[in-house]
């Protein structure tokens, strides 16, 4: 019989999401985040500390709002990556939604760009 697998991995982790996501829109709200990637606020909110201890993004208020900013110059950490920058993997990533079919949207890319190499 040939039941229906649930996939066990993922290419990307939820820290890889979370960080597009804050990417994508600095001015986004952790509840935001999680509906957009699929997680509690509570499992963003700990990505989002995570990411802030480790340099590859900074928090500040604005008023009432919270806005974050990834750090692009930041190292990807794996020894296979080569010492290159976050801002390289982001540039990778597909908008949410985007369904690889190759057609362009503004409204999805990410706020930083990748230095030419």
């Amino acid at each position: 019989m040939n039941e229906a697998r649930t996939p066990r991995w993922t290419f990307l982790t939820n820290h890889a999401r979370v960080l597009a996501a804050v990417a994508r829109d600095p001015n986004t709200r952790l509840r935001d985040i999680a509906a957009t990637c699929r997680l509690t606020e509570r499992a963003v909110q700990g990505i989002v500390a995570d990411l802030e201890r480790d340099g590859y993004l900074t928090r500040t208020r604005a008023g009432r709002r919270t806005v974050y900013r990834v750090t692009p110059d930041t190292v990807l950490r794996h020894p296979a990556d080569g010492g290159r920058p976050v801002a390289d993997a982001l540039g990778l990533l597909p908008a949410p939604g985007h369904g690889g079919t190759g057609e362009d949207t503004d409204s999805g890319e990410p706020s930083v760009q990748a230095r030419p190499r």
